[in-house]
């Protein structure tokens, strides 16, 4: 979001960025500092904002109407999300009085989790256009009142195709002209050396295995030291480090201690940028065993590193690894195929020659390219914003 922002800022637009719960002490302040400037927060809301809410909701009712109708009369969401659905209906009041003295054109928000409902009623109070880009829990796992929001919105943009096919066949009331698919991207090390993998210097080398992403259950790191036991009673010598912290740290301590892996698989915790680097400098192989996912940019950091990756064929990864020629491709949630893609890797990486040029470096050669041409940062930073100006210029044109 702060790359969007910036961006649009060096076009000359004004925005006005911001977010519905104030963070605490250094994350606010390194926020703002990314978006160079003060973010207009919701929460804690005042009380005068809380009565100036009131009064327009009162004068407006009739925008807000159709939502509340939805909330209260439609659906089968449970008696909890219909109680949030209608607090986040005033919520987006007390942010409709907040906005209104910055005369917004358009309001735009990231996920479509409930925030998502906020930025929605305001802009429907303020009578402007309301917007969104979806990623992947927020699609797959979180998608509460989602028909509504793209019913309402003027355009929806999300990263994959794999969404937008998604989107087109559960919510068939949207038209298929205003779900756009717009790409992440990572930035391209420069510069760039071919990695050569330690392997191939002794036979006596351990496969390294790299994973990132937080310590969450749907990144299903449990998955893998499992994957790390059965390699091990196969045989395979190699070492796995897990970067990240979560909520299923003691979790996986404890599958780490009863696997009897203390030796093997290890949880780095929080990493800086420079330690990431390290790691990703010396992995053999990146693996991802999430369960859902949008496309993810951990592999694309490797990738742009020249890293063999092996990911689960889940929403949108086949779009960013393509299986035997950018990366490799296991059945998700299938321990055996993963742990089968992974002895192969060790055996061709242990096969390799220095002297001469593999088929695992076409595949690295690959991966790079793959993210240079299509999941490039700057590239589709520029092809967003782009498109976002069309898009909103063309609305105001229609509704000034």
């Amino acid at each position: 979001m702060e790359a969007e922002v910036r961006e649009l800022r060096q076009l000359g637009v004004s925005v006005v960025a911001g977010g519905v719960r104030r963070p605490s002490g250094r994350p606010q302040r390194l926020q703002e500092r990314n978006l160079g400037s003060e973010v207009l927060y919701l929460q804690p809301v005042r009380i005068l904002i809380l009565l100036r809410a009131f009064g327009l909701l009162i004068r407006r009712w009739n925008r807000v109407a159709g939502l509340l109708a939805r909330v209260l009369l439609q659906g089968k969401e449970s008696p909890g999300l219909r109680a949030k659905a209608l607090l986040h209906t005033y919520l987006g009041a007390c942010y409709a009085v907040q906005l209104s003295q910055h005369r917004v054109h358009h309001i735009h928000v990231h996920h479509g989790y409930f925030g998502s409902w906020i930025a929605m009623a305001a802009a429907q109070l303020l009578g402007v256009g309301f917007s969104l880009t979806l990623h992947g829990s927020d699609l797959f796992l979180h998608g509460a009142y989602l028909d509504t929001k793209l019913q309402n919105c003027r355009f929806c943009m999300t990263i994959s195709e794999y969404n937008r096919r998604y989107i087109l066949r559960h919510f068939a009331a949207v038209e298929a002209k205003k779900i756009l698919v717009s790409r992440l991207g990572v930035e391209i090390p420069k510069p760039y050396k071919p990695t050569w993998s330690p392997a191939t210097q002794s036979t006596a080398h351990r496969l390294r295995l790299f994973s990132v992403g937080r310590l969450h259950a749907v990144k299903d790191h449990a998955f893998l030291v499992r994957a790390c036991a059965s390699l091990r009673d196969c045989g395979v010598d190699f070492e796995c480090a897990i970067a990240g912290e979560g909520a299923e740290r003691r979790r996986l301590e404890k599958v780490i201690r009863e696997l009897r892996l203390q030796q093997r698989v290890r949880l780095i915790g929080h990493a800086s940028r420079r330690e990431m680097d390290f790691f990703y400098d010396r992995a053999d192989v990146v693996v991802l065993t999430s369960r859902s996912e949008g496309i993810p940019l951990v592999l694309m950091e490797a990738m742009a590193r020249g890293k063999i990756v092996v990911a689960p064929t889940i929403t949108g990864v086949p779009e960013l690894v393509i299986h035997d020629k950018t990366g490799f491709l296991y059945a998700a949630g299938v321990l055996k195929d993963l742990v089968t893609k992974v002895i192969s890797l060790e055996q061709r990486i242990r096969a390799e020659s220095r002297d001469a040029t593999s088929d695992l470096d076409w595949v690295r050669h690959a991966a790079r390219v793959q993210v240079l041409h299509n999941f490039n940062r700057e590239k589709n930073m520029f092809l967003f914003t782009n498109r976002f100006l069309q898009l909103v210029t063309s609305e105001i044109s229609r509704h000034p």
